[in-house]
């Protein structure tokens, strides 16, 4: 595994800037230790205006001075940058993304366009870094000299690291999800006022079913030409709520081998750490898993910013009428489970020397 070098950093570009994913990564991005943002794309109506002329800045922090200068350019492959962080919609990254690694790029893909591929990993570098042994078989296959690597949906993020913890001790045989999702998941503008004030919207279009999959490729094995998904059953209802950021997940298990007392599970999920290769990376959370033992939290507000958003937090262990175990599972949708996960991911690349 190549160790990466701090200097000089590799040049990256960003696709979908403007949006509000595109936004995270580019506050993320800032000064970072690795990376630096060389190109910035977006939409017909926004090429060849500045990012400052062209994005309606939605974050509460300043947008970096070094990023309103940038001209936005097509989403098409350029010479410079070897990385590419996709925030594109599902319907456009199916086009565009396969053309940056045909160009050569890697691409660390927030959308959900390729994460059922048979070739390509869902990546949580604290759960399957080995997965990436996939790319081999994707290039062969697909003739590409770059790659695509996606990151789960956002509910996926969080419940899939407790989740991992859990397997690794007792197995996992079902699983029974209900999540509290924020507005912020739906982009913006998002969910129009008067649909989520006073309201919950039990639906989210094509959410339960990436939430009943992704979990299982990310908890199952890596082989040659594919994955075999985890054997565990999940059921999941998933809803939008008038929370700004931080998705929550109240999960039901039923372990293959289960623990003598939830003091035992407790002491796995707070010790769960992420494998050698992804432990010390940039992004890397520390610890993986916050365990909270009050009986109120976690709450996105209070706790939505554990690890700068990186970190899992649990709270409300307890035991299950129906089956084993029940918990509360907290996570930063647009940090965790979108622009910080891909660039977590690509540092998890570097480090495994996929970028050289």
């Amino acid at each position: 595994m190549a160790q990466h070098q701090s200097n000089p950093r590799i040049p990256v570009s960003i696709l979908g800037a403007t949006g509000a994913v595109g936004q995270r990564f580019v506050q993320l991005l800032d000064r970072h230790p690795w990376f630096e943002v060389v190109a910035l794309t977006g939409s017909d109506r926004s090429i060849g205006q500045t990012y400052a002329e062209a994005c309606h800045w939605v974050l509460t922090s300043p947008m970096p001075d070094w990023a309103g200068g940038i001209v936005v350019t097509p989403t098409q492959p350029g010479s410079s940058e070897r990385l590419a962080f996709s925030a594109l919609p599902a319907s456009i990254a199916r086009e565009a993304e396969p053309l940056y690694a045909q160009a050569g790029c890697a691409v660390c893909s927030n959308a959900s366009a390729f994460r059922q591929e048979p070739d390509v990993p869902v990546l949580l570098p604290e759960v399957n870094p080995d997965h990436t042994s996939i790319l081999s078989c994707q290039r062969q296959r697909r003739g590409w000299k770059g790659f695509i690597v996606t990151n789960p949906n956002c509910t996926s993020t969080g419940m899939t690291v407790a989740l991992k913890a859990l397997q690794d001790a007792f197995g996992l045989e079902k699983v029974f999800a209900v999540s509290l999702q924020a507005i912020s998941g739906a982009g913006y503008p998002g969910v129009p006022s008067l649909d989520i004030l006073d309201n919950v919207i039990p639906y989210i279009e094509g959410e339960e079913e990436k939430v009943e999959f992704e979990p299982r490729k990310m908890l199952g094995q890596v082989q040659a030409d594919g994955f075999q998904l985890a054997k565990c059953k999940i059921s999941a209802h998933t809803n939008r709520v008038a929370v700004s950021e931080g998705h929550t997940v109240c999960l039901s298990v039923e372990f293959s081998r289960p623990p003598s007392d939830l003091a035992e599970a407790g002491r796995v999920l707070a010790g769960y750490s992420a494998p050698a290769i992804s432990a010390d990376l940039p992004s890397a959370p520390r610890p993986v898993i916050h365990l909270l033992t009050g009986p109120d939290r976690p709450q996105p507000r209070l706790d939505r910013q554990f690890g700068a958003g990186m970190a899992t937090v649990v709270g409300r262990l307890r035991p299950d009428p129906l089956l084993h175990a029940k918990l509360v599972v907290l996570s930063h949708n647009t940090v965790r489970g979108a622009a910080g996960g891909s660039i977590y991911n690509a540092e998890l690349l570097v480090q495994q020397g996929w970028l050289v």
